[in-house]
């Protein structure tokens, strides 16, 4: 017995989110086609659709595990590809002011450090296996659109790389593309409902680097995250050992403390860190390419979860519905994830008489779930500098304070640390801390501190 729901789906980007969506879609319709207006490399560089492809990216637990769901044996392509195991807890140093660094032990999992470039050509790879999915390339969407009168997507008009205008029938649209700006579109045709918007401006600037690790360099981390005393500096750094034996080193600062491009200045910020572990690693490295800068704004909710009614036949995902702060690592987690979601949904109302009645509603209802825990774990560090704009949460100074007492006690305590980071890497949502015993124990040690 089939359980197609729909003869054709249109993907809209080819991104993570559009990548791990068209494989959740698979399942459930005749025909997936993805439209990516970039014409994507056989080999794992950085593409013009994806400006931050140069610059540093992670896979959190959560998402590897989501990305594992979609695609059995998708660890194991990472790892074949070339992706760095990384010991979560072991394995990467984390200088937080306090604790240089904070306390290492094997979590009990492993993640993979690699290139943006590396993880979507894995992924895309995985993709290529479903004989239903067709990647498009070169297919620049340009509009959506429904018949006249109906509360319903139900077309993708776009322009080819010869410029010939064309236009593709779907019962399901996924708009995954970077900004979401069709979705918008569609919705000011039928005259909204549009959605709420949570818009957090950071004026965050990186530049990212890359470097050969030299046969003589030997240390017993792949890894290190550099975070900077927020009442000092906002400047910071990460660097990661990724595919093809290299280091990737993404410096980052705020409102005036951007990092520069140039090769000696670039190397003098990274000496004015408050703390050596980076500068001393590539002070005397090779680089392998040129400093590439990337600005970020603002991080964007959209709240579709709020609507009191959607068009049938349409839904934003990944970026187009939330978009994060880059420096926390948690966009290509959160798309697997998302992704992951659809994919669980579509499974449950596949045998209702009306499968996408309603479909958009059900997504948004669970993904607001999903989202919150990493938006709130990027938010409120967002806000520890004064210069943020936005809606700062209400509970700010006390989520602050009950956060740096968890850190406080996950320093002594192995079982707090390892559910501390579960959080970080969205295998567990922040819901946990509320546990009792923890709460008590909290409680406790702020009144200490304080």
């Amino acid at each position: 017995m089939s359980t197609f729901i729909g003869k054709r789906a249109i993907v809209i980007g080819a991104g993570m989110s559009g990548l791990g969506a068209a494989r959740a879609l698979a399942d459930h319709f005749e025909q997936v086609t993805v439209l990516e207006r970039d014409t994507l490399p056989a080999d794992p560089l950085p593409r013009s659709g994806v400006p931050q492809s140069w610059h540093l990216h992670g896979l959190l637990g959560g998402g590897q595990h989501a990305f594992s769901e979609l695609f059995p044996g998708f660890t194991a392509d990472l790892a074949q590809a070339g992706g760095v195991p990384v010991r979560v807890g072991l394995d990467f140093l984390m200088e937080i002011p306090g604790y240089d660094p904070f306390p290492r032990r094997d979590l009990g999992w492993v993640i993979h450090a690699m290139s943006r470039p590396l993880v979507e050509q894995t992924v895309r790879r995985c993709v290529e296996r479903h004989a239903n999915i067709t990647l498009r390339m070169g297919c620049r969407a340009l509009e959506i659109a429904g018949a006249p009168g109906d509360f319903q997507a139900s077309t993708v008009r776009y322009e080819t790389e010869e410029r010939r205008q064309e236009t593709l029938a779907a019962d399901l649209i996924v708009d995954a593309s970077a900004r979401g700006l069709l979705t918008l579109a569609f919705l000011e045709s039928l005259g909204g409902p549009i959605p709420e918007e949570t818009r957090i401006e950071v004026d965050e600037g990186i530049a990212s680097a890359l470097f050969a690790v030299s046969d003589a360099f030997s240390s017993d981390w792949n890894g290190v995250f550099m975070i900077p005393a927020a009442q000092e500096t906002s400047r910071g750094g990460i660097m990661m050992r990724v595919d093809g034996n290299r280091w990737m080193v993404t410096l980052f600062g705020r409102q005036g403390e951007w990092p520069p491009g140039e090769g000696k200045k670039f190397l003098d910020y990274a000496q004015s860190l408050r703390t050596s572990t980076i500068y001393n690693t590539i002070k005397n490295a090779k680089p392998l390419r040129d400093i590439v800068r990337f600005g970020f704004t603002e991080s964007l909710w959209r709240h579709f979860e709020r609507l009191d009614s959607f068009p049938r036949g349409l839904l934003p995902i990944g970026d187009a519905f939330c978009r994060f702060n880059p420096m926390y690592g948690q966009g290509m987690s959160v798309a697997a994830m998302e992704a992951n979601l659809l994919r669980r949904i579509l499974h449950a109302r596949a045998a209702e008489q009306d499968p996408l009645a309603g479909l958009a509603q059900a997504f948004f209802a669970e993904a607001k779930f999903l989202i919150e825990t990493p938006w709130a774990m990027s938010v409120v560090p967002d806000f520890i500098y004064p210069e943020t704009k936005g809606d700062r949460p209400a509970d700010f100074e006390s989520v602050l304070r009950f956060q740096g007492a968890v850190t406080r006690i996950a320093a002594r305590d192995p079982a707090v640390h390892k559910l501390m980071v579960e959080v970080q890497h969205l295998l567990k949502p922040r819901s946990v801390y509320r546990a009792p015993a923890l709460v008590e124990r909290v409680e406790a040690e702020m009144a200490e501190a304080w």
